[in-house]
């Protein structure tokens, strides 16, 4: 079966090549992908080619297929796997392996399986590390959008916190706590928001805080602070740009206390600096933003690690349990990661997206994979309407559900966008 897919061939070299997949053996997986989100990761790959930890071998002689945070639809499983899956069912997939101890994961490592193509062939690794993942929602950005939402339930459960007299640590955010979001209404730190109001394990406040006004007042009207309420969470948004003194400005929003838990959702020193000051006793910070900088460091107050049991903590992904309960949140409607969502294109526009991804505004890139489309913003639907019928009836379709994307909006692309 010919299969169409962006592979990277080296440093920015992305193209999308048309090639024959090999027939299936007993113990793999032909699927069709129909959704891929765009990840930085993916932009991060781009720059270093050959020299990224995941890569393989030699990509001018083996290209692979990038992405990683896809949703499809099996097509034809192998003998192996018949009693477990079958074709039509929906799946996503948990990308980080952990295969042997190895850094093998696809979008990165493999040359028939990544997000970006029309159909894959799923190796036995991703069966047997139980990383191929049923699927239950209904719509197919939902599945994509597993992988993101996985890396913020991840970060929430890595949290963790002293047990007084003993030397037992307690995992995961202070329940009932204080908990600050730091440079958090992109499209990570709206997931963050959304997790932290409808988690089983909660804070009682939540301070969000950014320097982008209109992007702040974006993130309050998808979760409104009446919303956090009903949850138990007395969620407050707050601009520090003009505050004369940051720290003492949003421990003001906590009753002048320090924070249980603060999140860090930018790559920025003195932003890491600040959530080290906004500790408070048995603090923990999360540095959540991953840096391209290899040697990116801040200075952090060790007086405090020593006498306040101030402790940090990073995590890069989320394991295959925390995309379980992503997706199963998401089934149920407890989760809706839908405003991560900022751009929607086709898988023609995903290898310009990929290289130029950290100089595109907004949140996720979100690509249907068999349609040819040019990379569009939700916001830029109605002007594009004027003169191109099919985006105005997304634009009317999105209006319906608060300028979001929605499973309509994505029925409608399905039956009637070009096919690529």
């Amino acid at each position: 079966m010919k299969t169409k897919a962006v592979r990277i061939h080296g440093v920015n070299d992305l193209r999308l090549d048309e090639f024959e997949l090999p027939p299936i053996k007993d113990d793999e997986i032909l699927a069709r992908i129909v959704s891929d989100s765009i990840c930085m990761s993916s932009h991060k790959l781009a720059m270093q080619g050959n020299a990224h930890k995941r890569v393989r071998g030699d990509l001018a002689k083996d290209p692979i297929i990038i992405g990683h945070e896809f949703c499809g639809v099996l097509v034809e499983v192998g003998r192996k796997w018949q009693g477990k899956f079958k074709a039509g069912d929906k799946f996503a997939i948990q990308p980080a392996l952990n295969y042997q101890g190895s850094l093998w994961a696809p979008g990165y490592s493999y040359a028939h399986i990544g997000g970006d193509a029309t159909y894959v062939i799923i190796p036995k690794e991703v069966m047997e590390m139980d990383c191929l993942l049923p699927y239950e929602a209904e719509a197919f950005f939902m599945g994509s959008l597993s992988e993101p939402v996985s890396c913020i339930v991840g970060a929430y459960h890595a949290q963790y916190h002293t047990t007084a007299g003993s030397y037992v640590h307690e995992m995961g955010i202070k329940e009932g706590g204080s908990l600050a979001l730091l440079a958090s209404v992109g499209p990570m730190g709206i997931g963050a928001i959304d997790y932290a109001m409808h988690a089983d394990r909660r804070p009682s406040k939540v301070v969000v805080v950014d320097i982008d006004q209109t992007r702040l007042d974006r993130a309050a009207s998808i979760f409104t602070v009446a919303e956090a309420k009903r949850n138990g969470v007395d969620l407050v948004y707050a601009n520090s740009k003009d505050m004369a003194d940051p720290v003492a400005g949003i421990k003001a929003l906590n009753g002048g206390k320090g924070f249980d838990d603060v999140f860090v959702f930018a790559p920025v020193r003195p932003l890491v600096e600040t959530a080290d000051r906004l500790l408070g006793q048995d603090g923990c910070l999360n540095f959540f933003a991953g840096p391209t900088d290899t040697a990116f460091s801040a200075a952090l107050n060790f007086y405090n690690v020593h006498y306040e049991s101030h402790h940090l903590v990073g995590t890069s992904g989320g394991n295959t349990d925390d995309i379980k309960e992503s997706l199963s949140m998401m089934a149920a409607g407890r989760l809706n990661p839908v405003a991560m969502i900022t751009h929607v294109g086709g898988l023609n526009a995903v290898a310009q997206t990929t290289i130029d991804l950290d100089k595109i505004p907004g949140g996720k890139k979100l690509i249907y994979t068999h349609k040819r489309l040019d990379l569009v913003a939700i916001a830029d639907f109605a002007e594009r309407g004027k003169a191109e019928p099919f985006y105005a009836e997304l634009a009317a379709l999105v209006q319906k559900s608060n300028g979001l994307w929605s499973k309509a909006a994505e029925d409608y692309l399905l039956a009637h966008a070009p096919e690529i």
